[in-house]
This record gives structure tokens, sequence and C-alpha cells, in this order.
């Protein structure tokens, strides 16, 4: 007998409601994605029904100036429909200007922005203390460092990570700063026993104290100077190299130490089995290690410091200070961009054509003169000698452009801004030259931008059309009966393009008059006729038919929209408010006729969303969470009992086929002694 087809057989007649719960499970599947992808629709025309509820969408202004060349305006939605008259414009707002009045290169010498201070320090290319060696400046010896760590929620126990055997230079305390959050504290002398707010002092250890408590998780900028630099490593076998931390060290004091022996190093960097070579940072060993070598150094470097102080459209009365830390191995690129990219408020560059520094406030205006303060001639104020000799920033070496506030009279009244572009009542106005009222005034009108509300409008009708024309062709979608799931044995026989046709009719009127998607287009649709009776609507503008948009003539569209183009113009351009208030009045009732209509689909919306959560979920839920996954639960339990069934069915057929196999083969064997019997009885 064969068993295997037999049981076979057997077992596809056994699997045929198994099947038929698998198809189940599959359309239960395809219901769920269908609902999902709709909700995902609704989703994207709730973002939508948000934007049409802000006022932008209905108040779009326009400014025409009578003279562009002179003033130009915007205007935002907060506007009002005004008139502006400016009818004299005696200065401009400008940012203060430094530029050195010559040079900061030594005679017949120039300077390379992208190369170290050091070296073109050593070879005299700055105009100030040039000739070798001689330094343009006065260096300092040590160590710079910034460290970046979180506040603790106290006043104490925040430290900066030093190696062993360095220590804070705490006598410098007022070339470092601290920044919590961005804002500068004042660092005062380590012995100072009480501290007030936005203050903080540092111990040689790196310990901060504060005279406030710094948030927990706030981030504290530390930019401080050690009176050396350490640095410990091990190198693994074969290396041949070190790179340190620092470039451009000094070779006085420079120690070495190698497993833990001191080695010497003479001054040109040599030592007995290598060379350090100082302005790179490098330690290169003339042979390979020939084991995990432990090795450590000791040494400083050069540096320098300068701050700029300044005043800003923030800092009221006081300056705003910001402090610079400059390494011998920085460039003078370097050191422009770091000053740039800080709060200091300026623009510094350097011509290499002129070799001339420029910085240039990044604000127009004349704050310090705002501030109402004791007389000066700038807002900027310089102070260290790299600033100073160096870069040639001192009173003596620059020339000065003052900041000026703009000042002009509109509509009659005097008055100045810092800026040339300025606010009023929601219009920004940009002066663009200076005139006398001898060349006539020019007039700014504000009005409204019908054009632009209508494209707004427009442009939800469209996405409204877009998706109740997806949402109908789903609820009037044909259904295929004779066109179930395939089944396994069904694809087997089925080519991929075949599987694909199936599928699609397969797939198709799953949704189709499903009495929540129907109801969401009929709620959306009486949204829309409703009249809408609050307060602020023009009796005669109270519904979308008298502005002209209207349902579309074919009631197979589902009740899309169609728009007169020329009567909802009319309406904006004649009554801009009426409309608003229309679409989106009422926001505070609690009644739907008073509603405006975006606020009622915005509702209806909502409502259909969460059915539609509640039957089918989303990406983020468990089939325990809605009524189309609890029913896939359901079906998956029973196609695992209706397993468990066919595996003991299966079992049981192979029993009895094997047992009636058995007796098969005993009476074919009872038969042929008989026939012995009866052979040899003859």
């Amino acid at each position: 007998m064969d068993i295997d087809s037999l049981v076979a057989d057997l077992m596809k007649a056994e699997r045929m409601p198994l099947d038929k719960l698998k198809q189940k499970k599959q359309v239960l599947e395809w219901q769920r994605d269908d609902y999902r992808a709709i909700n995902t629709l609704l989703l994207d025309f709730r973002n939508e029904l948000t934007q049409m509820k802000l006022t932008t969408k209905y108040r779009v202004r326009s400014v025409t100036s009578s003279d562009e060349a002179r003033v130009t305006a915007t205007a935002s939605s907060a506007a009002g429909l005004n008139s502006f008259s400016i009818s004299k414009v005696s200065k401009l707002a400008s940012a203060e200007n430094w530029v050195t009045t010559g040079s900061i290169a030594a005679t017949n010498k120039s300077i390379d922005a992208t190369k170290s201070l050091a070296s073109q320090d050593a070879n005299g290319n700055f105009g100030v203390g040039s000739g070798g060696a001689a330094p343009a400046w006065n260096w300092e010896t040590g160590a710079v460092g910034t460290q970046t760590i979180l506040g603790n929620g106290s006043t104490t126990g925040l430290k900066i990570n030093l190696a062993e055997g360095e220590a804070v230079d705490t006598a410098k305390f007022g070339k470092m700063s601290v920044k919590v959050n961005g804002v500068s504290y004042e660092l005062v002398d380590p012995s100072t026993a009480s501290l007030g707010q936005k203050q903080v002092k540092m111990a040689a250890d790196g310990s901060l104290t504060f005279g406030e408590t710094v948030a927990a998780g706030a981030s504290v900028k530390v930019d401080y100077i050690t009176d050396k630099k350490v640095q410990t490593a091990t190198l693994k076998k074969d290396s041949k190299m070190w790179q340190l931390d620092k470039r451009n060290i000094n070779s006085t004091g420079f120690s070495l130490t190698i497993n833990g022996s001191a080695v010497s190093v003479a001054s040109d960097g040599t030592f007995s089995t290598g060379k350090v070579d100082f302005e790179k940072g490098t330690i290169t060993f003339d042979n390979p290690l020939t084991a995990d070598t432990e090795i450590s150094t000791s040494y400083t470097q050069n540096y320098a410091d300068f701050s700029i102080k300044t005043y800003t459209s923030t800092s009221g009365t006081s300056q705003i200070e910001e402090k610079f830390l400059i390494e011998s191995s920085d460039s003078l690129n370097q050191v422009i961009n770091e000053v740039n990219s800080s709060k200091a408020g300026v623009s510094m560059f350097f011509d290499t054509a002129t070799g001339k520094v420029s910085m240039m406030r990044t604000e127009s205006g004349d704050y310090f003169e705002n501030s109402n303060t004791v007389a000066r001639d700038s807002d900027i104020t310089i102070a260290g000698d790299f600033a100073l000799q160096a870069l040639q920033l001192g009173d003596n070496t620059v020339t000065k452009t003052h900041g000026e506030n703009a000042s002009f009279i509109i509509n009659g009244l005097e008055t100045t801004r810092s800026s040339n572009t300025f606010e009023i009542n929601g219009v920004t106005i940009t002066l663009k030259s200076k005139f006398e009222e001898t060349a006539g005034a020019v007039s700014l009108s504000v009005k409204n931008n019908g054009d632009q509300i209508f494209e707004n409008i427009k442009g939800f009708v469209e996405k409204y059309n877009e998706l109740i024309g997806k949402i109908n062709s789903k609820v009037t979608e044909e259904k295929y009966r004779s066109y179930t799931p395939l089944t396994d044995e069904q694809r087997e026989q089925l080519s991929d393009k075949q599987q694909e046709l199936w599928e699609e009719k397969a797939k198709s009127g799953r949704l189709r008059r499903d009495s929540v998607l129907t109801g969401a287009l009929s709620s959306m649709r009486m949204d829309f006729y409703q009249p809408v009776t609050n307060s602020e609507t023009n009796p005669l503008l109270n519904q979308l038919a008298a502005i002209g948009i209207t349902t579309t003539s074919s009631y197979l569209e589902g009740g899309k929209l169609e728009i007169s183009e020329s009567k909802l113009k009319e309406a904006i351009n004649s009554n801009p408010d009426a409309v608003e208030a229309l679409f989106r009045g009422g926001s505070d009732s609690s009644l739907d006729s008073e509603k405006g209509i975006m606020h009622r689909l915005y509702d209806t919306v909502n409502g259909v969303m969460d059915k539609l959560k509640e039957k089918a979920g989303n990406s983020f839920s468990t089939n325990t969470q809605f009524t189309l996954g609890k029913n896939l639960i359901d079906v998956d339990k029973r196609i695992d009992r209706f397993e468990d069934r066919l595996r003991q069915v299966e079992d049981r057929y192979w029993r009895q086929f094997t047992a009636m196999e058995k007796a098969i083969q005993q009476a074919n064997q009872q038969s042929a002694f008989l026939m012995n019997q009866f052979n040899g009885g003859m």
C-alpha cells in the first residue's frame, strides 16, 4: 500500500476548513490595512484643517510702497489695514566698524593666516616686535584647555578632570571663563569667601564653587589654564610614534619618562632612542618598540589671551564680554573663526591683500547711546596684548566708524530705530536710503491679499476632494465574491503575474458600503452644508454656496466641491472678515451650528479617526486593543486548535493504515502457509 499518498489525499480534505480559516485571517488583515490607510489619509487632512484654523490663512496682507527704492515693507497676518507715510529719513542705521590703519604685518613681510602663530611670530612676520625670534606680544607659559561637564543641582561638587601632576593656575583666574548653558559667570579670586549670583571660583585641583545652584544636567563649559600639561599612555609593541595633545610645545621644562625611568632630552629634542618634534608635538622612536611601553611626559606651551566687550540689543547698560585663550599652535584663521562663532557680537576678517584686519558689529545701531550711561566713543572694548599688538586693534591703530541709529519721520512722528528693518503694528518696514522732506513722502498701504487667500481656500478644497475621492472609491469598490484569498496550494499553480491579478480582485471591495466611512462622508457633507450662525458671520455669507463653493452635479463623485472663482474672490475682497468667520469662527462655541466649517470638520475627522482606530488600531497597537485585532486573535486560536486536531487525525490515519498493512501482511503469510500445506499434502 502507498500509505503516503493515501494519507496525503485524505488530509487534503481534512485541511479544507483550515484553508477557510486562513483565508478569513487574510481578509481581516486586508481590512485592517485598508482602514489604517484611510486613517493615514484622515490624519493628513486633519493636519491641513489645523492650518486652515489659523488666521494666517485668511489674513494675508500685502504692502505697496510708492517708492521701493527708498522704502519697502511686508506685513504679517496681525497687521491692520493701515497706511503709513514716511516723509524723511535723515540717517540710516549702521554698525560700528574698526579697520586697522595699516597692515598688521612687518615691513616687507606677509602673514600666512593658515600657519601657526608661533611660526609667523618666529619669522618676525607680525608688525609689532618684529625681528627674528623677538615676540610680537608677551607670550605666557602654561597649558590651556577646555572641558564641558554637567550640572549636578548644587553649588559645589563639580570638577574638571586634570591629569596627576597638573594644577589650575589660579593666579590667572581673570583670563579663564565659565559658562552655564551659554551664560557667562564671573570667575573671582579663589580666596573669595562669599559668592554672588553669576559668580564662580575655581581651585587648583579644578573644583568649582558657584554662587548659585547649577541645574542638574546643565552644560558647564570651562576654559582654563594649568601650570603644565601631563600626558601618559601605554604604547603597544611595534609602535614607533606618539602624538601629543599639543603642538608648538616648549623645549624648556620638557620631561619624558619611559617605563618609570626619566629620559634625558636635549634642547633639539633628541634622546637616546628617538627624538621629540616640539613643533609637531610628536615623539618618534628610532626603532619600533619591542614590547608594550609605559610612557609619560610633562610640558608647557605658549599662549596668549584677549577679550572683547560689546553693547548689544540685549545687553542693557552693561557690555557682553567674551574671553579668548589663544595657543601658539593656532593659526590666525582659527583665532578669527573663534571670535566670529562666539557671542561677542562682532564679525572679524583678515584681508591678505592689504594685511589689514576689519572688525564689525553684527548688529547695527548705537546701543551705548540707548543705554543712557556716560558718554563714550565706541560700543566695543578690546583688552589683551594679542588683540592690541598682534592684531593692532588698539585705539591708536584703528579707524573707527561708529554705529548709528536710523532716524526718520513716520506719520509725522520723529523716531529712531537701531536697525533699518523694524516692525510697526505687524508691518515690517525697511529703509533703503536717506531722503529729505523735499523729495516727497513714501506712502505704504497695507491691503488684504485676496489672491493668496483664494489660493489657500482653493488648495484646501482640492485636498478635501482628494480625500473624499479616495474614501468614496473604497466604499463603492466592486466586490468579487468568487475571488477568495489564495491558498498555498493554489499559489503553487499560478505564476507571479496571475497571483497579482487574482489578489487585486480578492482585495477589492473589502470596505464596500462600510458604515463608518459612509457615515464620515455624510457627516462631512453636512458640516459644509449647514449654515454657520455665530455672531461673527454675515447672515448673507453664512453658507459655502453664498461665497461660490458648491457640490458638483455628479452624485457619483460623493459630494466633491467646486469653486466659482469670480464669486469667491468677490466675497474675499468685499468682506474678508465674513469669509474668515464662515471657515474658522465660533471656535469657543459648543453648538455645531455656531462653529466655523473648519472646526466642524476637525471634530468630525477626529471622531472618524477614533472609530477607525477602535476598529483597526494603528502601527503601535497590539491586537488586543482593537476589534479586528481581537478577531485575528480568535482566528489564530482556531487555526492553532485545528492544526492540533489535524496532527491527531494524521497520526490516526497513519496508525490505521499501518495496522491495515500489517493485517494484510499477516493474512498473506497465513494464505501462503495454507497453500504450502495443501501442496505438501498432495
